[in-house]
């Protein structure tokens, strides 16, 4: 390789090869300047004349629309720079794993993962407000450092609002099985489009599987061009109906019905978090990184374990139930079948939500049990029907007039009877607020 002895860059000593990628070899590095280890990026040198150019391209790109963002949730570019042929990016060095290699390791605990996606959204948030749109949001790109703090990386791909860089009509650019329908048709994506891509890295997350999932990129595209994934909760049913509604929200086809800022969708994964069940809303507090993050990955497992202990066993029915799942990943969801789930997630939602901090239903049995005695301790105020029904209606219209003045008289003699009438019409009122605010 023509860069195989390379070992200064600039000011830059080289200490190791990290790793190679499409996009460019990253190094370990040293600055004596200022006596710190970082990561230098540069351009593959394995690449022909015209991918070259491309690559260069997107390079500076990439230094552009990241070199502007300072966010504890983003990677931080210190210096670039160009050494002969040799195009370099110094930034910051992350000591950590990768999102993707933590989920092929087991599916990780909801408080975990909600808190992983809240923080994405938290970086992709900042970005958004600054006008970059990163295009390639998936676990590849998300870094877990100390203290469980995410990372997001590469933004090769991203799109500033006032770039120069044209990308060609029709091309690609992103991960396909991450990728928003604006993007596999070909349609200009916008901030929206990482929302969407979010959405699948959360899916992924709480379901333990991905939403679109097919042999060739022909299908897999086309299934998320128009199909509807299940919701998490039929895969993993620990996930609670919050979290389906916010998944299904950042999921829609139609960017307009989707979450319109990442501020939005962090602090409903945030809401959602708050509300998760005690024994599951106490995840580990630190990670140690140069373990590449076993502790936590550890923590991940034994919270499964135990949940799952808490679930009635179904021996007979696993094994038919894990066929039927394998097989229904396989068909996108019918219009009719779209709209009973989305209905299904939405009255769990109510059903999950029905703990008010002020009840809607009045209660208004102690007020009447309360009127009944006092009307039997004051001497008949309540009259009995007669058994037969040969009263006339001017009678019963007498009758009623009289009741009514005898109880008026009463309420003006007696003041602990206005009292308890003002109480009982006060208490009313409360209740009809209430009910139909």
């Amino acid at each position: 390789m023509a860069d195989a002895a390379l070992t200064q860059l600039g000011r830059y000593r080289l200490v190791a090869e990290l790793g190679r990628g499409a996009m460019g070899v990253v190094y370990k590095a040293e600055d004596p300047l200022l006596s710190r280890t970082l990561a230098i990026k540069t351009i593959i040198m394995s690449a022909d004349a015209e991918e070259r150019a491309e690559y260069e391209a997107r390079f500076y790109q990439e230094a552009k629309a990241a070199g502007g963002l300072n966010h504890p949730n983003l990677i931080t570019i210190h210096d670039i720079g160009r050494e002969g042929e040799i195009a370099y990016m110094a930034m910051e060095l992350l000591e950590g794993v990768e999102l993707r290699d933590m989920m092929q390791r087991g599916r990780l605990p909801l408080p975990v993962a909600l808190d992983i996606a809240a923080q994405v959204a938290d970086g992709l948030a900042y970005a958004h407000e600054r006008g970059v749109v990163h295009r390639d949001i998936k676990p590849g790109n998300i870094m877990i450092v100390r203290d469980r703090r995410a990372k997001i990386m590469d933004f090769g791909i991203a799109r500033m609002r006032l770039s120069d860089i044209k990308t060609q009509a029709g091309a690609i650019l992103g991960s396909p099985k991450y990728m928003s329908p604006e993007q596999v048709t070909g349609q200009r994506a916008d901030h929206r489009s990482d929302l969407f891509s979010l959405g699948v890295v959360l899916y992924e997350l709480a379901a333990g599987e991905p939403p679109f999932s097919a042999p060739h990129v022909t299908q897999l595209m086309h299934q998320v061009a128009t199909a509807t994934p299940r919701p998490p909760s039929s895969i993993n049913p620990l996930v609670p109906a919050m979290l389906d509604l916010i998944v299904a929200k950042a999921l829609e086809k139609e960017s307009v019905a989707r979450y319109q800022s990442a501020a939005e969708l962090a602090a409903d994964l945030r809401s959602c978090l708050a509300e998760l069940p005690e024994q599951q809303s106490s995840p580990p507090a630190t990670v140690d990184a140069t373990v590449a993050l076993d502790p936590i990955l550890a923590g991940t497992v034994m919270l499964d374990v135990e949940a799952a202990k808490t679930r009635p066993p179904d021996a007979d029915g696993a094994k038919t139930a894990a066929l039927e799942r394998e097989a229904a990943k396989t068909r996108p969801l019918k219009e009719d079948e779209a709209r009973t789930v989305k209905s299904a997630a939405a009255t769990r939602a109510m059903d999950a939500g029905a703990h008010l901090l002020v009840s809607r239903r009045f209660d208004s049995s102690e007020a009447v049990r309360r009127l009944t005695e006092l009307a039997a301790a004051g001497g008949g105020g309540v009259d009995t029907p007669t058994p037969g029904l040969t009263t006339t209606t001017g009678a019963r219209s007498a009758s009623v007039t009289a009741r009514a003045r005898t109880a008026l008289h009463r309420l003006r003699q007696d003041p602990e009877r206005r009292t308890f009438a003002a109480a009982v019409m006060a208490a009313t009122v409360v209740a009809l607020v209430i009910a139909f605010w």
